[in-house]
């Protein structure tokens, strides 16, 4: 359940244990209950560690699908008792039972009656452990707005790879499907959304401030963070005490209130990934920004036609997902090769990670000190944090395919990540 990156395929340490295969045997219930609770911790290896916490997550699931389940059995006992379906008062036992708040209550109760009543498939793939309460919640709420039919569709498709993504993954993958299966009703619901865009400002309990934009279009969000991106590296130095968080929130506000002093030109590049026929009009098929997840068609064909305000690099694609053109709007790169790296492996290539690969380290696969050229099939984007992982971390990392590699943990665990499925 959760040794799979993006795309890749499930992957356990070479030898698999005893104890650990009789754990992915047995299914989450009473049965695996009373075999973890016989279990003492302390006594296994790392390997078989790893393996408890993987079946206690399976059955803490099914667990808590069947606890929504009893959710819907107390409301329908409320409603038999009542005589009348009142909704404002449908979750005050469940309330009241378990200590929650009425919001609390309401909204467990909501996720119940949609998973069970709407999307029975996705509730079962909870009770059976493929996916925790976090995931299947995401799913379930990119869904509401399709058709029942439409959103059983998506749910097919999605279950194959659902359990090998983290709940961002698993959020923009949900967000692109259904724009590609109701375009017209993605385009209606985000140009309705951007006519709510406005700005707040508010105070923190301990004196701090928070300024928030809300609602904005992606697009012009995702090339404001490149661009304070780029100039929090250019003002950052080594004699620089504040940290990298810190030092973009001063370019933020700086920016606002004209107070910035830097000698970087322009905005910044930032990525665009599309389909060739979207951006003929022949479809209406989602875009993407790596790390920040799907547009709509015409948000993607508005920035691909956008030359004036900002450095834009394109990737077209075909029709399955091969890289056709590649190229920028107002300049040409310097750094060819980083380049051919941050388009065929736009983010970070740790399990999970959704670093852009612009923002991240361009790292030898094999180290140069060891021998490694400097080549695009032995460099690999990582982000900082991954990066370290695996110089200082005890992470090693394998290519295994063209666009696959192969991570192995301090542990001997072993993660593999592969290409994106369609």
């Amino acid at each position: 359940m959760f040794e799979r990156g993006e795309g890749g395929s499930s992957s356990l340490a070479p030898a698999r244990s005893a104890f650990e295969s009789l754990l992915i045997e047995t299914a989450p219930g009473a049965d695996l209950g009373y075999l973890l609770d016989k279990v003492d911790r302390h006594e296994l290896d790392g390997n078989d560690r790893v393996a408890l916490m993987q079946a206690r997550a399976r059955l803490l699931a099914s667990v808590q699908a069947e606890l929504l389940a009893d959710m819907l059995s107390v409301r329908e006992a409320v409603v038999e008792v009542m005589g009348t379906n009142e909704p404002d008062f449908e979750a005050d036992e469940i309330r009241a039972a378990l200590c929650l708040t009425r919001y609390a209550a309401a909204e467990s109760l909501l996720l119940a009656a949609l998973l069970i009543e709407s999307f029975p498939a996705l509730w079962q793939a909870l009770r059976d452990g493929l996916l925790d309460l976090p995931r299947v919640r995401v799913v379930a709420e990119g869904l509401i707005g399709l058709g029942g039919d439409q959103a059983a569709q998506a749910i097919e498709l999605l279950l194959p790879f659902a359990p090998a993504l983290t709940t961002g993954q698993l959020r923009a993958r949900v967000a692109k499907l259904a724009i590609s299966i109701d375009p017209d009703s993605a385009r209606k619901s985000y140009e309705e959304g951007v006519k709510s865009r406005r700005v707040w400002a508010g105070r923190n309990p301990d004196g701090t401030a928070g300024l928030f934009g809300l609602d904005l279009p992606a697009d012009r969000v995702a090339e404001a963070m490149r661009r304070i991106h780029q100039l929090a590296r250019e003002l950052k130095t080594a004699d620089d005490e504040r940290s990298a968080d810190q030092v973009r929130a001063d370019v933020f506000l700086d920016l606002l209130t004209g107070q910035v002093n830097s000698s970087g030109t322009g905005s910044g590049v930032l990525d665009l990934r599309v389909d060739l026929t979207t951006l003929a009009g022949l479809n209406e098929n989602p875009g993407e920004i790596p790390g920040w997840g799907p547009v709509i068609a015409d948000v993607a064909r508005q920035v691909a036609e956008r030359q004036s305000k900002a450095t834009w690099q394109v990737t077209v694609t075909g029709q399955e997902g091969e890289v056709v053109w590649t190229g920028t709007t107002r300049r040409r790169p310097t750094a060819a090769m980083r380049r051919y790296v941050e388009v065929t492996r736009p983010v970070c290539v740790f399990p999970g990670c959704r670093m852009p690969a612009r923002q991240s380290d361009i790292d030898h696969n094999q180290r140069w000190a060891d021998g490694g050229p400097t080549v695009p099939w032995n460099l690999e984007p990582g982000c900082r944090h991954d990066h370290r992982l695996k110089d200082e971390g005890g992470w090693k990392l394998e290519r295994i395919g063209p666009f696959a590699w192969r991570w192995t943990s301090p542990l001997g665990r072993r993660y593999e990540v592969g290409p994106d499925p369609p």
